[in-house]
């Protein structure tokens, strides 16, 4: 007879746990249902990972993907249909925008999958696949997990998903969850591995650019940071001294205190010496940029997208010859030896820099002064979010301090997206304070979750633009339509109503009276601190009234 202790076998929820924790998941966001039930006990048994349950499964994949750009993976966890079509939004954005992160949906049995039952949940037709095949236009691997598969398809999916930086979805019939399933092999390595033909190819004809070069800089966008290539980035950076700016999406992948970063670049609306030293460099080495109308100044870029350096995710191209299977991290690293081998440097004098203009603090509170007195108010230590709208175009032509980190969401552009992800970039890493800025209509939408927010502890600073309604779309086209008005809500109230404790609540209808608050807020960095920010209905950021201009045109709108 054996004295050896029994050992429970692994499951495949144990196995997938496990998965996650190796990827730096330390917190499961997600809505509770009868299909999950049972495997959420799994959870809130696992000593490394905390369940994170939210007001609904939208703000859930929000938060996944706000935890996901901070640590650099992200789980949410829903029930069969209603609550996976809830979050797909949020899974959708996460595509968009390449945000790693696994969406596990717990289905009903396979007996009854098998059956074809009508049960609740479903289309009531028979069809268990029915979700799992939309989930396919915005996730980049998808597994049906069965008994004998569940361990191989978790790390087929979970390596995809940080290969190419995408979500990715895996369905789990409620019995498989507990099925029985072999241990893990080799923690999972999914790099991609260079091509060296083609590498040496491309480096080759990178020496030849470089050389004949006479003057360099370098544009930087939000992939550098999503392929893990932020090192390599400034090495190359201070290997050449090169005047570098980035694009709005892209904010705070470089220093923004370096004497040569030029800003943020807009295409046409960019500051003059931004444009001039971007649109006019001999050769422009663009990292990780992706152009958008939100972020190319309505793809008014001056560059032309054939000439240059231009290294991707997976590939890089000299004057338009694309060399594949170079990943970014490799050709960065590759350019920065060049650089140093051939003792390129910019000789050019450093730009000087534009000092932001703080107007007086008598009078009613401007959006232009806002901007400045936030990014002012920015740390090493701070992560900065911005809903899209009002709130992304005031802050993301203003520098904030040096380490200090920016989130936000200009391609996807879903509103309401800034709040839940400030719960999960807050969890993340509770190192760093984060500061909201978000507008009263978009907040409509997700205010929910302040309600997590506080039941988990967190002390962030959110600030709420009050501007009565959707400014943006008004900018845009309806400055008085009622389809921009939203209701009357008390905001001073909210945060005791949703069960915020001891929240330190502050207005501000004039520049002094936001100075306070924010010094206030930072004067108490153990409580959540609520500031309510009321700005003109018609006060708008130059840069979001110039790209207005562009999306009306491109609309088709008529004034």
């Amino acid at each position: 007879m054996s004295n050896q202790p029994s050992v429970a076998p692994m499951t495949v929820t144990d196995y997938l746990l496990h998965r996650l924790t190796s990827l730096g998941v330390r917190h499961l966001f997600g809505v509770p249902g009868d299909y999950n039930l049972a495997l959420l006990d799994t959870v809130l048994a696992h000593p490394d990972i905390e369940w994170v349950g939210t007001a609904n499964e939208l703000g859930a994949a929000y938060a996944a993907d706000g935890y996901a750009r901070t640590v650099g993976f992200g789980a949410v966890l829903t029930t069969f249909g209603v609550g996976e079509l809830s979050a797909i939004n949020g899974v959708a954005g996460s595509y968009a925008e390449y945000v790693p992160l696994v969406h596990i949906a717990v289905s009903p049995t396979q007996a009854i999958e098998r059956a074809g039952a009508v049960v609740h949940h479903t289309a009531g037709d028979g069809d268990f696949d029915r979700f799992a095949r939309a989930h396919e236009q915005v996730t980049c691997a998808h597994a049906v997990l069965r008994p004998d598969n569940a361990a191989d398809e978790i790390d087929r999916v979970l390596s995809t998903a940080i290969r190419e930086s995408r979500p990715v979805y895996l369905r789990l019939p409620a019995d498989v969850a507990s099925a029985p399933v072999r241990a893990p092999g080799d923690a999972l390595t999914p790099h991609n591995a260079a091509d060296e033909t083609n590498l040496a190819a491309f480096l080759a004809a990178a020496r030849r650019r470089l050389s004949a070069a006479s003057t360099v800089a370098v544009l930087a966008d939000f992939l550098v940071d999503r392929f893990r290539a932020r090192d390599e980035l400034v090495e190359l950076l201070a290997a050449g001294e090169f005047p570098h700016a980035t694009l709005s999406m892209g904010k705070t992948i470089v220093d923004e205190g370096n004497p040569r970063f030029l800003g943020v670049y807009s295409g046409a609306f960019s500051e003059p010496r931004t444009r001039l030293a971007i649109d006019g460099a001999d050769l422009l080495i663009r990292a990780g940029v992706l152009l958008a109308d939100t972020t190319s100044g309505g793809f008014t870029h001056g560059f032309d997208l054939e000439s240059g350096i231009d290294l991707g995710p997976t590939s890089a191209a000299v004057d338009g010859k694309v060399f594949h299977d170079v990943p970014l991290a490799t050709a960065i690293a590759g350019l920065t030896e060049l650089v140093t081998e051939l003792g390129i440097t910019s000789d050019e004098p450093a730009p000087a820099p534009v000092s932001p203009q703080r107007p007086a603090t008598d009078g009613p509170l401007t959006q232009s002064y806002l901007w400045d007195a936030v990014a002012a108010a920015t740390q090493p230590t701070t992560t900065l979010i911005a809903e899209q709208g009002t709130s992304f175009f005031g802050i993301c032509t203003h520098n904030l301090a040096s380490g200090a980190r920016f989130i936000g969401q200009p391609l996807w552009g879903s509103i309401g997206y800034s709040l839940p992800a400030l719960l999960g970039a807050q969890l993340a890493d509770p190192s760093r304070r984060c500061i909201l800025l978000i507008g009263d209509g978009s907040a409509q939408l997700t205010i929910q979750e302040l309600g997590t927010i506080g039941r988990h502890g967190l002390t962030p600073i959110i600030i709420l633009v009050n501007n009565d309604g959707y400014t943006v779309e008004r900018v845009i086209h309806g400055p008085r339509a009622a389809y921009n008005d939203i209701a009357t809500w008390n905001w001073s109230a909210l945060p005791a109503a949703l069960g915020v404790r001891n929240a330190l609540i502050r207005g501000a209808h004039t520049a002094e009276e936001l100075d306070d608050a924010l010094a206030q807020a930072a004067r108490n960095p153990d409580q959540l601190v609520f500031i309510e920010a009321f700005t003109d209905i018609d006060d708008a950021p130059d840069l979001l009234v110039e790209i207005a201009q562009g999306v009306r045109n491109r609309n088709g709108v008529r004034d």
